[in-house]
């Protein structure tokens, strides 16, 4: 059913730098539409400074099952590290929450299996709640207008893609006890990094047939991958490639599409604007100045952002009805992140569809490959 209520009620669980840097900032912005009223975190100093910053009217609690009780929230935003996000969610979804959970909504596709059937229990008449996963970067206005023209066949058929995440983390990054495992993070940079960027790709291009890949450790002593790159070939025919790094000196992120009549392109690094965006037409093209003027990214300048991922999230609340983010769709990207793994340890090329729930590479990302080193592959 619909949430009516104006504003929502909303609670954060976890309030680390996250959730104080980004989900506080969106909440601040839709203040006439959701307002916080509830925090969870065990840590009692950070949770204070949260609290603090966070203004009047939001009380604190140790853990999610005194806050649910006491605040009854409609709308619970999961901030805490990503092997707690399954549990969390479902607990959530139990007491009759949305739920808008940072990435990865969860480690492997049978735990997004087990937060669907937790959706399909608390609202089994329909009209959730819900659990959406944040991909932000779906939500700024130059991704919708690409995605438009894309849709509508302005740049011609899509043939080439190129998708890139090379950042770089220093030792320092992984002495958090829960980064770089395979039980607490998932996986490396394709799990936690180039998950955003992949995400967009799939939301530009569709769906996806085939994967090919491999990665590597390359530097950091830690359990998972630190480097990973994969050949794509979409079920328009399009053909991608795809590269997530920790080991890049000049950090950038981008998506590049090459179509029969034009070039589309996202320079940035962790959010971009219109202006990051460009548009090259091929040159049998470039006289039509009324098609490429078509191409001009809109006059409403909205950067991909929690905040305009939270507007869409609460459109659906209002209306009741799946948000953006979720279900397939969002299961979509994380299926294909398991393809990637599965790849890369089984060096064959993997089709989606393909990981069933009697697949290793279903249950956990590494498959049967825990102890994976990467010279033997």
């Amino acid at each position: 059913m619909p949430v009516e209520k104006t504003p929502v009620r909303a609670a954060v669980v976890g309030t680390g730098g996250i959730v104080t840097g980004a989900h506080l900032p969106a909440l601040q912005a839709h203040s006439d539409r959701v307002r916080l009223v509830g925090a969870v975190d065990v840590d009692e100093t950070r949770l204070a400074s949260f609290l603090a910053q966070a203004g009047d009217g939001v009380s604190g609690y140790p853990g999610m099952t005194e806050m649910l009780a006491a605040e009854e929230p409609d709308l619970v935003l999961i901030g805490t590290p990503p092997a707690l996000h399954v549990e969390q969610a479902r607990t959530a979804l139990s007491a009759g929450a949305w739920v808008l959970c940072e990435k990865p909504l969860c480690l492997s596709l049978a735990e997004y299996d087990e937060i669907a059937a937790a959706e399909e229990e608390a609202g089994a008449d329909g009209g959730g709640p819900y659990a959406s996963v944040v991909f932000q970067h779906r939500y700024g206005s130059g991704a919708a207008h690409a995605r438009d023209l894309l849709r509508a066949g302005e740049l011609g058929a899509p043939l080439v893609a190129h998708c890139q995440t090379t950042w770089h983390r220093d030792t320092d990054y992984y002495a958090v006890p829960w980064r770089g495992r395979w039980g607490t993070e998932g996986g490396g940079p394709t799990m936690g990094h180039g998950i955003h960027q992949m995400d967009l790709l799939l939301h530009l291009l569709g769906d996806w047939s085939e994967i090919r890949a491999m990665a590597g450790r390359l530097v950091h002593d830690v359990e998972s991958e630190d480097v990973s790159t994969a050949l794509v070939r979409f079920e328009s025919g399009a053909m991608a490639t795809v590269v997530n790094s920790v080991l890049s000196p000049d950090e950038v992120s981008r998506i590049r599409i090459d179509c029969a009549d034009a070039t589309v392109e996202l320079t940035h690094l962790y959010g971009y604007g219109n202006d990051d965006w460009a548009y090259t037409p091929a040159p049998h093209i470039r006289g039509e100045r009324e098609r490429t003027s078509r191409w001009s990214t809109p006059a409403a300048d909205v950067p991909s952002s929690h905040a305009a991922q939270l507007a869409g999230f609460l459109d659906a609340m209002e209306k009741g009805v799946r948000p953006p983010g979720s279900g397939r769709d969002a299961r979509r990207t994380l299926e294909f992140l398991a393809a990637l793994y599965k790849s890369a340890f089984t060096a064959q090329p993997v089709h989606a569809g393909e990981l069933t729930p009697d697949d290793p590479y279903y249950r956990a990302m590494h498959g049967n490959h825990a102890d994976w080193a990467p010279k033997e592959h």
